[in-house]
């Protein structure tokens, strides 16, 4: 249930900032990934959002625990504020950031007792690493 309270504001902001690449670019690339990135993580939302639901928890773990790679109110504004080359750049760097410490909660579950919890960080281990190869690629072409 942490892990899931933890990991819904984690990929909403992720959702967030791939919406913002739907107004703010218009390299292909950059939106196919930006794509694959809500079509991957808003569903993983919704499930984990029945998982504490169907528990009776709270949406809120009642203290913050400081996610890692998350993006600054001052970060995703410059995001807001960027558009072409700048705005890819900083989507760019801000996602691969914001997905190592994705990664990083998910070890947490690996080895969890829980096949659902178990299962959905295996998979974000597995797409999250390929998509941060791919993004590190993309910069590296700029």
């Amino acid at each position: 249930i942490m892990f899931a309270q933890m990991m819904i504001p984690h990929h909403q902001q992720a959702v967030d900032m791939s919406t913002l690449a739907e107004s703010h670019t218009t390299n292909p690339e950059l939106l196919a990934l930006a794509k694959q990135i809500k079509d991957a993580q808003a569903p993983e939302i919704k499930q984990m959002t029945t998982w504490i639901t169907d528990s009776g928890a709270s949406m809120d773990m009642g203290h913050d625990m400081g996610m890692g790679g998350m993006l600054t109110d001052e970060q995703m504004t410059a995001l807001e504020n960027a558009t072409g080359p700048e705005f890819d750049k900083l989507y760019l760097e801000g996602m691969i950031g914001h997905h190592e410490g994705a990664l990083h909660m998910a070890q947490m579950v690996i080895d969890s007792n829980n096949p659902q919890a178990k299962l959905l960080g295996e998979n974000i281990v597995k797409s999250q690493t390929a998509e941060i190869a791919q993004m590190k690629k993309m910069l590296e072409s700029m």
